[in-house]
C-alpha cells in the first residue's frame, strides 16, 4: 500500500469516529474542507483498496470503515494512535497522565475543552471498563486527581454500553469518540464501532 496523504488519513479518522453519520463525496468533501471530486478520489482509491466499504443508496454511494477485515481494522488503530502522538504537546500531557490508566481500563479517550482550549478548567476522561475493573477504577482516579494540577472527571462506561450509546447516538458518547483523542485500547476501540455498526 502506498503512503496515505493527509487528507487521506484525516478522512479515514472522521468516517471511523463518527459512525452515526453518513458520508459521500459531497458530505465528506464539505467537512473536510475539499472539493467533492477530491473526496470522491480518496474514497474509491480506500475502497479500491477495501478500507472503505461503499453502499449505494439512490444515486448517491457512502461508505463506510471496513472493520470486518484485519487488514483495515489494524490501520485504524495505528491512525488512531498517530493521531494521539501527534496532537499538541499540551494534548499529549493529558494524553500520558490517561495512560497512567492502563491495565485498569481497557481504553481512554480525551475529550471536551482540554481538547479545545489551553485555560480549560477539568479535563475529561471516556475510560471502558470490564465489570471488575469498575469496581476498581474510583480508587485509581481519586489517586491520579490527587496528583493531578486539574481535575480528571471520568465517564465510565463497559463496552457493551460504548456500544449501546453509539447506536442510541447518545450525545456525550458521539462527542466523545468524534471530537476526542484516544489515549489507549485502540483495538478496543475499533471493535466496540465495528459491533455498533452491525
Amino acid at each position: 500500500m502506498e503512503a496515505l496523504t493527509v487528507n487521506e488519513m484525516k478522512s479515514l479518522l472522521m468516517l471511523l469516529k463518527e459512525p452515526s453519520e453518513e458520508y459521500n463525496a459531497r458530505t465528506l468533501g464539505k467537512k473536510q474542507g475539499i472539493t467533492p471530486m477530491g473526496a470522491l478520489k480518496i474514497l474509491k482509491k480506500m475502497g479500491r483498496q477495501n478500507i472503505l466499504k461503499p453502499r449505494k443508496m439512490g444515486n448517491a454511494v457512502y461508505y463506510e470503515p471496513n472493520l470486518g477485515e484485519e487488514y483495515p481494522r489494524k490501520l485504524f488503530e495505528f491512525l488512531l494512535r498517530k493521531e494521539a502522538e501527534e496532537a499538541s504537546p499540551r494534548v499529549r500531557r493529558w494524553v500520558r497522565e490517561a495512560r497512567k490508566l492502563f491495565g485498569k481500563s481497557e481504553a481512554a479517550i480525551l475529550f471536551g475543552s482540554v481538547l479545545e482550549k489551553e485555560d480549560h478548567a477539568d479535563v475529561d476522561l471516556l475510560l471502558i471498563l470490564t465489570p471488575a475493573q469498575g469496581r476498581k477504577i474510583d480508587q485509581e482516579m481519586e489517586q491520579l486527581n490527587s496528583m493531578s494540577v486539574k481535575k480528571i472527571h471520568a465517564v465510565k462506561q463497559t463496552k457493551k454500553d460504548l456500544v449501546e450509546n453509539v447506536r442510541k447516538k447518545d450525545p456525550v458518547v458521539l462527542n466523545a469518540l468524534s471530537g476526542g483523542i484516544i489515549a489507549y485500547g485502540y483495538e478496543k476501540i475499533v471493535e466496540a464501532i465495528a459491533d455498533a455498526s452491525r
